[in-house]
């Protein structure tokens, strides 16, 4: 076999393998629109508002931090500095169910009367009791101000947020997926989820780039591998 024809085959052979990397999946959290329903001192309100819940490891558990992109209520009177404070609850689905309870500060900044209130983001604590996939859904949030309580209930049955592969107390860790869970926000959060869970790196985008970019250096090592393979058995002298 000629050089130039050795070296289409393996050139091929990258390509081929660069085609598998781009196919491989690369998101494991997903931004999920949430319908919430609240019931305010002053009447029924709502609004639809993206979510997406994001984990790190933290400890035996993992921190779970639920960001919300848009407000989902307001107040007839404008809520000073500091008197606002928000929690909500994941649901917790697949091999365990269960709830975590999620937490952060009060609003930094007054909020003007009739205005949609900014959730801050909310943080708490997940620890996985057994091995498997496990699913995180956003649930209901509670907003307190001025010695009121406004809930706010999903009406939309949204779709998990983050999933994740883990193994429960003494495990090593599961792979894929996005979840976590650590204490509170800026004021602290409630822990949730089972004692134990094992060791995971962190998930999320980021960490899909690190995985699809080894995925990656595997591949052009395969296609180096035959390159010198194909070079190797050119030079082989003929019987």
């Amino acid at each position: 076999m000629s050089k130039q024809k050795r070296t289409a085959l393996a050139l091929t052979a990258v390509l081929a393998g660069s085609m598998v990397l781009m196919a491989a999946p690369a998101a494991h959290a997903e931004v999920v629109d949430v319908n919430y329903q609240c019931e305010t001192p002053i009447g029924p309100k709502g609004a639809v508002s993206p979510i997406d819940i994001k984990s790190v490891r933290s400890g035996s558990g993992y921190k779970l931090t639920m960001s919300f992109q848009k407000g989902v209520s307001s107040s007839p009177v404008e809520l000073g500095k500091g008197a606002m404070n928000p929690g909500a609850v994941i649901e917790v689905g697949g091999v365990e169910t269960g709830k975590v309870q999620v937490s952060g500060p009060a609003n930094a900044e007054a909020i003007p009367a009739n205005t949609p209130i900014k959730i801050s983001d909310l943080s708490g604590t997940y620890t996985p009791k057994k091995s498997g996939k496990v699913t995180f859904t956003a649930g209901v949030l509670t907003i307190k101000a001025l010695g009121t309580t406004t809930t706010c209930t999903p009406k939309n049955s949204p779709g998990p947020s983050l999933e994740l592969d883990v193994e429960g107390a003494g495990g090593s860790g599961g792979s894929g997926g996005t979840t976590g869970g650590s204490t509170g926000g800026s004021t602290g959060g409630s822990t949730g989820g089972a004692s134990g869970g094992g060791e995971l790196p962190k998930t999320g985008p980021l960490d899909s780039a690190v995985a699809l970019g080894t995925l990656g250096g595997t591949v052009l090592l395969t296609g180096a591998a035959g390159v010198l393979w194909l070079t190797r058995r050119g030079r082989r002298p003929t019987a």
